[in-house]
């Protein structure tokens, strides 16, 4: 019986979004309510929490001193770690890192990598001896759908109220960490011909494919991510970037421009 009424569901989504409409009641091009929280682990030099509907991630970002990479040795270093906690997901199961999760943490690696948003070499502390290793270590609380933009939302916000500890190390006073940019994912997801923003994790069961889409302030593209077994036409592919940085622009507006004001 279950499996009939979980059938019958995706039918009814499935329909309702042909159609043009959603579930909730949203435009193809509206994000559920967001909540944005900064500065809520004290152990942690930046750390951020987003509520995305009923989707919650929770970031903290840790700096310790270490080795350079040789062929980097005069910049920082950036690791990127996501959790799927078994208490945000029946489907998530405890344990080492699944392939979605390590997907996942590479989307959020790379959009904070390739846009420039940390000034690496601001991280080097002894050219070929020391630099800053940024530890962000990305934890889902609940699964609501779309995971990875709460969590480059929440990352992002994380990073922008870090402080470097350079006085727990003696090497100086505390600062800001350098960041150069506000890199934002916005994931649309396909059913037909049609293309919607934020889908919910009910939407998420039924599309038939989702294309995260990393853009930097500047409106560069700095990550993109294609989920699922149907392709997109160029067509498609241009008008999804169209409206991912067009809701980037929003979110950053809404949620980091005052983080940035603050520093």
């Amino acid at each position: 019986m279950s499996e009939i009424i979980a059938t019958l569901k995706k039918d009814y989504i499935y329909n309702l979004m042909i159609k043009g409409k959603r579930q909730d009641g949203r435009g193809f091009k509206e994000f559920r309510d967001i909540k944005l929280e900064t500065n809520i682990i004290s152990k942690a030099e930046g750390s951020a929490k987003v509520t995305l509907g009923n989707t919650q991630v929770l970031v903290g970002v840790k700096l310790q001193p270490g080795t350079p990479f040789p062929d980097s040795q005069n910049e920082g270093v950036i690791i990127t770690n996501l959790e799927l906690n078994a208490i945000a997901s029946p489907d998530f199961e405890p344990g080492q890192p699944k392939e979605d999760a390590i997907e996942m943490a590479r989307v959020v690696d790379r959009g904070i990598r390739e846009s420039g948003a940390i000034d690496i070499k601001k991280l080097c502390i002894a050219v070929g001896e020391s630099v800053w290793i940024v530890h962000i270590d990305v934890h889902i609380l609940n699964d609501e759908g779309n995971l990875i933009d709460a969590s480059c939302l929440a990352a992002i916000a994380a990073l922008m109220t870090t402080v470097v500890p350079n006085e727990q190390y003696g090497i100086g006073t505390n600062v800001p960490l350098a960041m150069k940019g506000m890199p934002v994912g916005v994931t649309l997801a396909k059913i037909g011909s049609k293309l919607m923003v934020d889908p919910s994790l009910d939407e998420e069961a039924v599309c038939e494919t989702k294309l995260t889409i990393v853009s930097s302030s500047d409106g560069s593209i700095a990550g993109m991510q294609k989920m699922g077994p149907v392709p997109f036409s160029e067509a498609e592919v241009m008008e999804a970037i169209d409206m991912a940085c067009e809701k980037a622009a929003e979110l950053r507006g809404l949620y980091l421009k005052g983080l940035a004001n603050k520093e």
